[in-house]
């Protein structure tokens, strides 16, 4: 491994990394505004600069690979210099908007600015004016305050998968854009809200809502869908402002889905906060007491096989308790938390218990697709199928309906007839299947909502045994 100096400090690095790389590991503040760990390099914003002996001038730590014996400096007066520079020329068309954007106060151009700025502003020329773009319901977009680091672009195109984000023109006019101006189609907007290191993409259901100084932090855990991702709920008071992704490199890593992003705006927002009773024919709104001494009566003069009751998917395991007592008592024997009749078998842990790691699951060579749309299902999930497309091509074959997908896949069909086929070696895959090394399964819930549901997942278990 190569021994490096940084500030008089000899460090011994990784083969393969970069300057900015080496000098996070060794603890050492390198300001950034386009790097991102989790996405290409771009070198854009030039606030990275380090002195390194030997070149004639600054270079950008983010993108210059690390070499044996290499002397660095990262706070030498021109390295000083060179980031006042650079603020003050990012600075030039910045709006001074801070006390309404949404960004204050988790904003990277204030922090740096505080930290590495100059005291003063010297330019007397007008700031520029960018027309705010259209890209959906989710991200409010003032792009007056766009510094063109691009990680918007790259996190669309590289990890979402979807190319609908990029620059148009150039030098003073240059613009990030969506192209054509419509919703962008992608179940990760969110996020862009969470890397845009100024106030130009911001939250557009939370807009000008709180501060995050306001907020009280509580970790928890997602529970839109079956991956489990880790988040962090923002609320004041007794109201849930808005959820945030919390670090999981074994589940959701930095990112979050959409639809648990935003979910969380129907405990507040046109949400059904009183009982209805039918009255001749028609719902009207009734008072709590006189609900419930309905559902009393009911309860009371009917006869307990002709009662059931069914918890829904997002019913808290206490709710369900008390149902399941309250049943009892009365000797109901109808009781289900499966709203679309799910078939699964409880005493086989295996039949509804994910057997591979989210994270191994990066590291397959063969995915089959059995009934399922991981993109819409598990967006996180799909990210980690992406990913392994593109590290090492991933080959990825689906059986069931034909879906678009961010990476290509083959589809074999959707008749039943071809997990039959794979089973008994009649089809041109199960070679490829057999000789893979990581192979993995993927099953959707469309799957065990079928009425045949016990014969196919019988099947799927003999092709994975197999």
């Amino acid at each position: 491994m190569p021994i490096i100096t940084i500030n008089g400090q000899k460090i011994q690095a990784k083969e393969g990394l970069t300057l900015l790389q080496a000098c996070q590991e060794a603890g050492i503040e390198i300001p950034v505004f386009c790097y991102h760990n989790r996405l290409k390099i771009a070198g854009n914003c030039r606030m990275c600069l380090v002195e390194v002996e030997k070149q004639r001038k600054p270079v950008a730590s983010c993108g210059f690979p690390i070499q044996e014996g290499m002397v660095v400096h990262t706070n030498s007066p021109m390295i000083e210099k060179a980031r006042k520079g650079t603020l003050e020329f990012l600075l030039i068309n910045h709006p001074l908007d801070c006390p309404i954007c949404d960004q204050a106060g988790e904003c990277d151009l204030q922090d740096e600015t505080m930290a590495y700025g100059f005291d003063r502003g010297r330019y007397q020329e007008n700031k520029r004016s960018v027309p705010d773009k259209y890209v959906g319901p989710l991200i409010k977009t003032s792009m007056n305050r766009c510094i063109h680091c691009t990680r918007c672009v790259r996190f669309m195109t590289d990890i979402a998968g979807v190319q609908e984000l990029g620059a148009i023109n150039r030098g003073e006019n240059m613009e990030i854009t969506p192209y054509i101006e419509k919703a962008l189609n992608t179940e990760l907007a969110g996020n862009l809200a969470d890397i845009c290191p100024v106030g130009a993409l911001t939250s557009k259901p939370h807009a000008y809502k709180a501060r995050r100084w306001e907020l009280k932090k509580t970790d928890s855990i997602d529970i839109m869908d079956a991956m489990g991702s880790h988040i962090t709920f923002y609320s004041r008071a007794d109201e849930v402002m808005r959820v945030l992704p919390r670090l999981n490199e074994a589940l959701n890593e930095e990112w979050l889905a959409d639809k648990a992003r935003y979910s969380v705006d129907g405990l507040s927002n046109q949400r059904l906060d009183q009982p209805y009773l039918k009255k001749e024919g028609i719902l009207q709104p009734v008072s709590w007491p006189e609900a419930l001494k309905y559902v009393a009566d009911k309860l009371r003069h009917t006869p307990s096989e002709k009662i059931a009751a069914i918890a829904g998917g997002q019913a808290d395991a206490e709710s369900m308790w008390l149902l399941k007592a309250i049943l009892q008592n009365l000797k109901v024997p109808h009781i289900d938390c499966r709203e679309k009749n799910s078939y699964f078998l409880p005493q086989t842990r295996a039949h509804y218990l994910c057997n591979t790691p989210v994270e191994k699951i990066q590291e397959a060579d063969f995915c089959l697709l059995i009934g399922t749309n991981p993109r819409k299902e598990a967006p996180l999930l799909n990210l980690r199928l992406r990913k392994a497309y593109l590290d090492h091509g991933l080959k990825i074959v689906n059986i069931g309906d034909e879906n678009t997908l961010s990476y290509p896949y083959h589809h074999l069909g959707d008749s039943p007839d071809l997990l039959l086929a794979l089973l008994k070696e009649n089809h041109p895959f199960e070679k490829e299947m057999r000789e893979a090394k990581n192979p993995v399964l993927i099953i959707g819930a469309s799957i065990i909502q079928r009425p045949d549901a016990e014969a196919l997942m019988e099947i799927i278990h003999a092709v994975a045994q197999k």
